[in-house]
């Protein structure tokens, strides 16, 4: 039974940086999920932690041993819940069409999934069903970015930041953290005027930027140059805080906290010189174009319905698997049997006429088969599906 573990949506940053899962230790958490589940994917994101199994069975696995493996304090465990079967496929078909997004609609999500599902096979802990459902889950994100033509509405964190840049009119910038959203933050800074950007990167001779106006730097450099900073935007990986109170002090700043677990020292809060917005202050400046693409989104709910209808379809139909092993097993047997047959008499016979034996011996032991069926069901009184089926095999009707 596929079942999912995530964070409550109204569970807040304090809280969420707790159970969040840093990259760094993403496969081993995988591997330690195997413990209790036959798969599991996790979504690690900066605003959620969602983990998705496969039990060994239909008992639910508890919340209570996915803390313990993850080592997370169980007196969380109120903002963290769990949905499973029809509800999780549905979360996650949601999920990948930007439906439970901080920013409803980002098309960030999709590929944070993608990256999610590629970790899980890299590690071997996806598992047939769950594979299925990721694969369908992600053809189905990106129908619906397509039909819902979200890209006319386009929307990010990293420009909704870049907009609120632009506001300030501000002209020195310093980005730190160089990833995927460092990167979005960069393209969409360098389509308009600044006079400088600094780059706050561990290793800086590993990018290179044709822009006289960037220079890279390193940790170690970055307090030289805060002093001249009035935009900062923080958007690492890191475990720890990057930027404290005293590397800030009397110096007004906008600081854009665009990561899970923070950057930025809550101790900064309580300057009043100091202008600081976390990824869920973010979240809430978009309210005009958040409706637009509420709107567009519900009107192409109907591909979400399409593909949970279709992975559920799936996993019914692989119940009957082992049942299809077992039906083409007997029908190996009786090729087998048939063949030994041949083998032993095609020297002592006529072939043309063993061919023609073999093969009216082959086709009546199946109608012989279905013919004594039928009559056990008749007697039993539950004759009439058994018909229906019988005559669908072996009359071709529809």
């Amino acid at each position: 039974m596929i079942q999912m573990i995530g964070i409550k949506s109204c569970c807040p940053i304090e809280i969420r940086e707790k159970l969040s899962i840093m990259v760094y230790k993403e496969k081993d958490a995988l591997k330690s999920m195997m413990k209790v589940s036959k798969g599991a994917v996790i979504i690690n994101t900066c605003n959620r932690t969602e983990i998705y199994l496969n039990s060994n069975n239909e008992d639910d696995i508890e919340i209570e041993s996915i803390f313990k493996l993850l080592e997370w304090d169980q007196k969380y465990i109120e903002h963290v819940f769990k949905i499973t079967g029809y509800n999780a496929v549905k979360h996650l078909m949601e999920v990948c069409s930007g439906f439970h997004s901080k920013i409803l609609g980002e098309d960030q999500i999709l590929g944070q999934v993608k990256r999610s599902y590629r970790v899980s096979l890299e590690c071997n802990t996806i598992g047939n069903s769950l594979q299925r459902l990721f694969q369908m889950s992600i053809a189905c994100g990106k129908r619906f970015r397509s039909e819902a033509k979200l890209y006319k509405i386009p929307v990010s964190s990293a420009s909704i930041v870049a907009k609120e840049i632009i506001k300030e009119n501000k002209k020195n910038i310093m980005l730190i953290g160089f990833g995927e959203v460092g990167k979005r933050i960069y393209k969409y800074i360098n389509s308009f005027e600044f006079s400088k950007l600094f780059i706050v990167v561990r290793e800086p001779n590993k990018i290179f930027l044709n822009d006289p106006r960037v220079k890279v730097i390193s940790y170690n450099e970055k307090n030289e140059f805060i002093k001249d900073i009035d935009i900062i935007v923080s958007c690492t990986s890191a475990p720890h805080i990057v930027i404290y109170k005293d590397e800030v002090k009397d110096k007004p700043i906008t600081i854009f906290d665009l990561s899970i677990p923070r950057d930025v020292d809550p101790k900064i809060e309580g300057l009043d010189y100091i202008k600081l917005y976390n990824i869920d202050d973010i979240s809430k400046m978009d309210k005009s174009n958040k409706d637009k693409r509420k709107i567009q989104m519900e009107k192409c709910r109907y591909i979400i319905e399409d593909h949970i209808k279709e992975f559920m379809n799936w996993k019914k139909l692989r119940e009957l698997a082992p049942l299809f092993e077992e039906i083409t097993k007997s029908s190996n047997n009786v090729y087998e049997e048939r063949l030994k047959s041949y083998n032993r008499k095609k020297y002592t016979k006529n072939n043309e006429e063993l061919v023609e034996v073999l093969l009216k011996s082959t086709s009546e032991y199946y109608v012989h088969r279905a013919m004594e069926i039928l009559k056990e069901e008749k007697l039993k009184g539950s004759d009439s599906k058994c018909q229906e089926i019988i005559e669908k095999i072996f009359l071709l009707k529809n």
